[in-house]
């Protein structure tokens, strides 16, 4: 299927363009219209007595099609490529953070309180009493961002040090959102017992851990056992992120068709991390009546196929009606279908099988288990994870708030009320005279959403007795 060109494939290319050709450049932009690339900025970068310098920055479906538009911008009679680059790879060279210093260090006295003798004392008094770590060290405000790289979203099991990139970036989203400091540590096993081990003996030195695109069912095991040793908020984000940033879309789609949660029929498809999570926190929510599909069709009481020990769980604790068979059958009658699985895997057909006003949440990347365009015209309500359509399911909704929140009180834990909290205040940030079919979730830029999602999760910290901090 052939993708719109966007940013995350263009290309900068600079080009020297003779000035004694007049509408040139026209005939420039014609030419990359034509090959089907999307041009963006245009600077001058330089000129000479009979050529301007340009660069272009174009939009580009794939690779192969940047290469393309850069051969045609090259084949223009008048026009000289001078250099071209792909933006991604440009801003990714060198790493995408960097550590600073918070103190200055200028002179021979602030290297004897910075450095040794002085920071002697201050090591002494965390040995005496280590609670004073989140006093004195970076602890109250340092987030690990730990992955193994065997889940990273659109790409799967592509290793530890292949999965540095996407961490990069999601400490950049915490420092951006929520003013949390993180960062990346890259673990290369996938077993469980390694990888907890691993963080359990680093864990002194971080305020929380959040756990990334490490493979169902090992990421289960690993939280639980980490939020089991660890005194630390432990919150693995691709099942709990991505779970709050949909019980919040649900909520505002409610208001919208009228459905109460609690009378809801959900056929959630794909059930992986975030696929069990999701369920979770709509059935604490209030919602009854689940029912979860893999590959092998809907999971029920008794199913042996393709099970492990967390979809045994889930056979246990959803489906009500015992219902069998593949999606076809699951979905008669459902208001919500939940897509956690893979492109093109929702049909025309089985969305007709839905009640009366349904709601589609189809979050497979890039390509969602059936596109708005086919669904659109059929539903109440839409959304997906792709910026490039309304109602954007993105966990960088949640997760900086929630360990602002979190931060902010010295929380021990993140529980399910906090959860449930933070989704709350998210739905709360749509008013009411915003609210529409095409925006019941705010935009990931909107400066509202963390520190409404820090203070709803604060509270309920305190009010459930995890915080050790109290305003």
């Amino acid at each position: 299927m052939a993708t719109t060109p966007s940013a995350q494939h263009s290309v900068t290319i600079r080009a020297e363009i003779d000035t004694a050709q007049r509408g040139l450049f026209g005939k420039l932009a014609t030419a990359i219209g034509d090959v089907g690339g999307s041009v963006g900025t245009v600077d001058i970068v330089d000129h000479g007595p009979r050529s301007l310098i340009r660069e272009i920055v174009v939009n580009a479906s794939d690779q192969d099609h940047a290469n393309t538009i850069v051969a045609t911008v090259n084949a223009v009679d008048g026009v000289t490529v001078v250099d071209s680059y792909d933006r991604t790879f440009r801003m990714h060279r060198g790493g995408k953070i960097e550590m600073a210093s918070r103190v200055p260090l200028e002179t021979r006295d602030d290297l004897s309180i910075a450095y040794m003798p002085g920071v002697a004392r201050v090591s002494k008094a965390i040995a005496h009493d280590p609670s004073r770590a989140s006093e004195l060290t970076l602890k109250s405000n340092m987030v690990a961002v730990i992955t193994n790289g065997t889940a990273v979203l659109g790409l799967g099991d592509i290793g530890a040090a292949a999965g540095m990139p996407v961490m990069e970036g999601k400490s950049m989203l915490f420092k951006e959102f929520g003013d949390v400091d993180s960062y990346p540590i890259c673990i290369d096993s996938k077993d469980a017992d390694v990888l907890v081990e691993t963080i359990a003996a680093i864990a002194p030195a971080w305020g929380g851990i959040n756990l990334e695109d490490i493979a169902a069912p090992v990421c289960f095991e690993v939280e639980d056992r980490l939020k089991e040793m660890l005194d630390i908020p432990v919150f693995h984000d691709d099942q709990h992120g991505t779970a709050i940033v949909v019980l919040a879309a649900l909520i505002n789609a409610c208001k919208i068709t009228g459905h109460k949660i609690s009378d809801l029929k959900v056929v959630c498809n794909g059930i992986g991390a975030s696929g069990v999570a999701c369920s979770k926190i709509l059935m604490n929510a209030g919602v009854k009546n689940i029912i979860g599909c893999d590959s092998r069709g809907a999971i029920y009481k008794g199913r042996t196929e393709n099970m492990n020990f967390m979809k045994d769980w889930y056979a246990e604790n959803t489906n009500p009606e015992g219902i069998q068979g593949g999606l076809t059958e699951a979905i008669e009658g459902a208001h919500l279908f939940l897509g956690l699985s893979g492109p093109d895997t929702f049909k025309l057909d089985q969305l007709k099988r839905m009640a009366r006003d349904p709601i589609v949440f189809a979050m497979a990347n890039p390509v969602p288990e059936i596109m708005p365009e086919i669904a659109g015209p059929h539903v109440s309500v839409m959304a997906t994870g792709r910026s490039d359509y309304p109602n954007q399911i993105n966990n960088v909704l949640a997760f900086p708030g929630i360990f602002r929140g979190a931060l902010d009180c010295h929380a021990t834990m993140i529980t399910e009320g906090m959860k449930v909290a933070a989704a709350v205040a998210i739905a709360g940030v749509v008013s009411e005279d915003q609210l529409n079919p095409d925006y019941i979730i705010p935009s990931v830029f909107n400066r509202d959403v963390a520190p409404a999602v820090a203070e709803a999760v604060k509270q309920v910290a305190q009010d459930e007795g995890v915080a050790r901090v109290k305003d």
